[in-house]
């Protein structure tokens, strides 16, 4: 492999990187009084996102990897954590709440049979189901913080009725425009935004995923005039796929109206068009995903082109998340090698490392000194890249595509994924039964 600065890295050699990083990451993780782990500084956040929910699914990626029974007992440890943490908590989404600790004791239970993270799993899901208000839970109404992701979540842990009910409000608070319908990611929020975390696509995710899982057609149907508006705002075409980050801009004295990464750029949106693309048999929908990595691959990252470009190295929306694009195309067998590598060699080229371990440190160019601290988490830190790291190594070596721990919004590698057609040959949008524009 070449880094960005000639570098070369082999598959065993990110692998030592990938172990380096579990050493950093384990040594960080306090022992609680009950004997369980975390890795939460402040105790009200045990977040996937953030916190201690975000290192259990590296640590069931790890002991998948090598076999290795000591990282299944850091994540039972790590669950023991996270089920006290059940009841203190004041946000039920799945990225910054109560859902998202059901999801991973839910899996916990499910890998290693374990009752307490299992009961945990069971009054999360109830305590998040009985603050439900008929329409929402909170200020955010979108994927990562809102009714979308809870949806997912209660999906995942087999409660179909209940991922039904979070979902449904989102029919009522679609709002038409000129191509299809979107929604305000939070009351009175004058900015719509369109992408994955907080936007539009987010949203037509958990309606797509939760409509083809129950039979509910019409769920589905808003799914695809979501994505239509979405799709009319492109400015990346023929050849590639680009929209604004919001519009009008959010915040747009301190946000970019462009990004590449996952939360509010292509290497999110084609996510959603990959499972478009899976459950509707259309290879249209995979040209969109097409698209969308022709424009990260020709965007310069994750070369730092100016200040506050590119400076992030995260599972949320830095080079890691662009990696995990990168392993799902190349478990399809599309052509992403080549690009894969650059990503890989441009982590391993900026990792701290020492006798501790490795670590990487983010950039704010806005802030003296610019580097910040090495975190530990899922979104910005150790736990989503080295997450990242193990599977790529795993698909060099022709092994096992897929993750020890399915997050929900990524869709699984499809085995029937066919060669894209065209993006002109075909419009998905109609050929899906919808007409967004009536």
């Amino acid at each position: 492999m070449t880094a960005v600065d000639g570098t070369t890295v082999r598959a065993d050699e990110v692998e030592v990187l990938a172990v380096d990083g579990l050493r950093w990451l384990v040594a960080a993780a306090r022992e609680t009084a009950d004997g369980g782990l975390t890795w939460t500084p402040d105790p009200s956040d045990p977040t996937l996102y953030s916190g201690t929910a975000g290192i259990v699914p590296v640590l069931l990626e790890a002991w998948r990897h090598f076999e290795d029974d000591a990282y299944a007992d850091l994540a039972l440890r790590a669950g023991r954590d996270l089920a006290a943490a059940v009841d203190g908590q004041e946000d039920d989404s799945l990225y910054f709440g109560r859902a998202g600790l059901a999801l991973v004791l839910h899996t916990l239970h499910t890998e290693f049979g374990d009752p307490a993270s299992g009961a945990a799993a069971d009054r999360a899901m109830a305590l998040v189901r009985s603050r439900f208000d008929g329409e929402r839970w909170g200020e955010l109404f979108e994927l990562m913080g809102g009714n979308g992701g809870i949806g997912l979540a209660a999906l995942a842990v087999g409660d179909p009725e209940f991922a039904v009910l979070a979902v449904e409000p989102y029919l009522r608070a679609a709002e038409r425009t000129e191509w299809g319908v979107t929604w305000p990611h939070r009351p009175g929020a004058e900015a719509r935004m369109h992408h994955m975390s907080h936007g539009t696509l987010g949203i037509a995710y958990a309606l797509t995923r939760v409509g083809h899982a129950t039979g509910r057609a019409d769920l589905v149907e808003t799914a695809l005039a979501g994505v239509a508006d979405v799709v009319a705002r492109d400015e990346g075409g023929p050849d590639g796929f680009l929209v604004r980050h919001s519009t009008p801009q959010h915040f747009p004295d301190l946000i970019e109206p462009i990004s590449y990464g996952w939360c509010h750029g292509p290497a999110g949106d084609a996510q959603i068009f990959r499972l478009l693309r899976d459950t509707h048999g259309d290879p249209a929908w995979g040209a969109l995903a097409d698209r969308c990595w022709h424009t990260v691959t020709h965007s310069g990252i994750p070369r730092r082109l100016r200040p506050g470009f590119w400076d992030n190295h995260g599972r949320c929306c830095g080079t890691a998340s662009v990696l995990a694009l990168a392993s799902d195309r190349i478990a399809e067998g599309r052509e992403a090698d080549d690009f894969a590598r650059v990503l890989v060699a441009d982590l391993a080229a900026r990792a701290v490392r020492d006798g501790d371990g490795a670590r990487w440190s983010n950039v704010e160019h806005r802030a003296t000194p610019s580097d910040l601290e090495p975190r530990t988490d899922w979104a910005q830190g150790n736990a989503g890249i080295v997450r990242e790291l193990l599977r790529f190594v795993r698909l060099s070596r022709g092994g096992e595509p897929g993750y020890a721990f399915a997050w929900p919004d990524q869709p699984p590698v499809s085995a029937q994924a066919a060669d894209p057609v065209s993006a002109q040959a075909t419009d998905p949008i109609r050929r899906a039964g919808t007409d967004v524009t009536s």
